[in-house]
């Protein structure tokens, strides 16, 4: 049985596909179109998923979308309603935006795929609760999910035990930690639904105690983890800005404007948002735990991907064993709409290995990338030659290793893409964590992002105690604990915490096998591991989209496949027409 997950229309719109109840094939849309937390119809990453399995949409048994528009749509109306006249700018465009797309998913999806059967709808936090629980191997756990919005809910917890899923709490739009985060993030000079992880990285440089009464003015937590916003400071119900002028007057300014310099007020913020944003985390999971006993919890939506607070809660010792789903957010959405609907409504009994790992995207074949370099390449280069040299796998993570400890950064373009936010190994830039200074290189000269931007390692599952203080593997780098060995300067944060990735040998055999050669060369199982991308643009997805990236910024070497190109052997590729692209699309602090 083939079911073909869809999520779109706000941010992180993807495919999934599963078959028989386990996830073979995602992907995110914003990779194929090189748009950042692309929100479109996912046509490519539908595409891909049915590719991958050699499908065509008759192969399809069902097709099931991760929300309920209808019901969202009915919310803005009452919102709008609720706030007038102040939301008539907003109303007007959400109204254009709502009347010509989103309320037309099904035709849309019909008309691209030429699909004729029946196509489903799963509630907004069912997909992302389903996405957590069906995909962890627990026979029963406790459900948390939070994020900005869905149909009304903000949060839910609730319980799954075999096939079946409830959600029995919840608390309801406009009262949204999603939002609160998002609001600050607004109103700290970065992206919304984009940069609310650069708040979290922004927050260990500050003191969460200079503005840490102005947040109780904002948010009122009570001891079950509920909390009620107070929106007399916020606009989202009706504006186009998060904030509004009294928030202005109670934090004492207008917003930041994005580029500027960070001074220590926001830095202040940014604590204090992080510290009441773990406090009712923590008070809300044990809610959740007292009205459902479990040792096991499963964590979903946007707010899951806060890896600092995800961390307190293992280390509060709450729950035994917690799983974080890899694609928390909307994109996650395609995952959980497609498992609620197998298990759930279908009712077929719960297996394990449902989605034992993240690499569920393309994968690109060595004959696929010698066209590439031999040809593809001169799309981009003209008539020069690309300089390559090609290895047998053992060979090459020898020589990887060796680069690694000569202070390069590799970007390193491997086996599947992952599926999620993180990279993992296989569309990563990999560099020495023993050394400091590649903590400015690569953020500075290869990412193009704000320096205060901390670097996450990739550890040997088998080492992960003798170098942070974490007990249990972490392998979708979702959880951040105490660096306990000062060998790896590169990838500890200010305050001597790390965002981790453990590797085992089952979970990605190539890439445990190079940290591994790197551990026998120097004595140490730690890599810097970040994401094969520049700010501003998606994880790499493609050889081409891999080659531009390491052409046009200082990185020394690319792997593709088994291939091996060096900078220095290609400087003669450097100065065409696309040269200097990132540097002169970014304005650096």
């Amino acid at each position: 049985m083939y079911i073909l997950g869809v999520s779109c229309y706000y941010h992180d719109s993807a495919a999934c596909l599963i078959k028989d109840g386990r996830v073979v094939a995602a992907a995110q849309e914003e990779r194929f179109t090189r748009k950042k937390h692309d929100e479109s119809l996912p046509v490519n990453a539908i595409n891909y998923c049915l590719k991958f399995k050699n499908l065509t949409v008759d192969n399809l048994d069902y097709i099931v979308f991760y929300d309920k528009p209808l019901l969202k749509f009915e919310r803005l109306l009452i919102t709008y309603i609720n706030t007038w006249p102040k939301g008539l700018l907003s109303f007007i465009k959400a109204m254009n935006v709502w009347l010509s797309d989103k309320l037309w998913i099904e035709q849309k999806i019909r008309k691209h795929l030429k699909y004729k059967s029946k196509i489903y709808f799963c509630e907004h936090h069912y997909s992302h609760a389903a996405s957590a629980y069906y995909a962890s191997n627990f026979k029963e756990a406790v459900v948390v999910t939070m994020d900005g919005v869905g149909e009304w809910e903000t949060t839910t917890c609730g319980y799954g035990q075999d096939n079946k899923l409830v959600l029995t709490h919840s608390i309801n739009f406009p009262h949204s930690l999603g939002l609160l985060y998002s609001a600050l993030t607004y109103y700290l000079g970065f992206k919304v639904n984009s940069a609310e992880y650069k708040v979290m990285g922004l927050a260990p440089y500050g003191n969460p105690d200079v503005y840490y009464d102005k947040f109780k003015q904002l948010v009122e937590v009570k001891e079950d983890g509920s909390f009620v916003l107070n929106m007399k400071y916020f606009s989202y119900e009706y504006g186009l800005r998060m904030t509004n002028r009294n928030f202005d007057k109670l934090f004492g300014g207008p917003p930041r404007q994005s580029e500027s310099a960070l001074t220590q007020r926001e830095k202040d913020i940014a604590a204090a948002l992080q510290k009441i944003t773990e406090e009712i985390v923590l008070k809300m999971v044990s809610f959740a735990k007292n009205n459902h006993p479990s040792e096991n919890l499963c964590l979903a939506g946007g707010v899951a991907l806060n890896c600092v607070a995800n961390g307190r809660i293992l280390k509060e010792g709450i729950f035994k064993n917690i799983y974080i789903q890899p694609a928390a957010g909307d994109a996650g959405g395609a995952v959980g709409a497609a498992l609620y609907f197998y298990y759930d409504c279908l009712n077929n009994y719960k297996k394990e290995g449902v989605m034992d790992n993240i690499y569920l995207g393309p994968e690109y074949s060595d004959e696929e990338i010698k066209n590439f370099l031999e040809v593809g390449a001169k799309e981009i280069i003209g008539d020069k030659k690309v300089v390559y040299q090609k290895f047998s796998s053992q060979d090459l993570f020898k020589n990887v290793a060796q680069l690694i400890s000569g202070d390069n950064a590799i970007g390193l373009f491997r086996g599947r893409m992952e599926f999620g936010p993180r990279a993992l190994g296989n569309r990563s830039i990999i560099a020495d964590a023993r050394n400091k200074e590649n903590w400015q290189k690569i953020n500075l000269k290869i990412k193009f992002r704000e320096s205060f931007r901390p670097f996450a390692p990739t550890v040997l599952e088998k080492k992960c105690n003798d170098y942070f203080d974490l007990s249990c593997p972490s392998p979708y780098m979702l959880l951040v604990a105490a660096v306990k060995n000062n060998e790896v300067p590169a990838i500890t944060h200010v305050d001597n915490s790390a965002r981790i990735q453990t590797i085992s040998f089952q979970q990605n055999q190539d890439y445990y096998q190079l940290i591994e050669e790197f551990y026998k060369l120097s004595g140490c199982p730690v890599i810097i591991n970040t994401s094969f991308n520049v700010r501003g643009e998606p994880i790499v997805e493609s050889p081409r989209d891999a080659f531009n990236c390491f052409l046009n910024t200082d990185m020394d070497y690319l792997v593709l496949g088994n291939y091996l190109l060096s900078k220095k052997d290609n400087s003669h590729l450097v100065n065409n027409k696309e040269s200097n692209l990132y540097l002169k699309k970014f304005k650096l602090d």
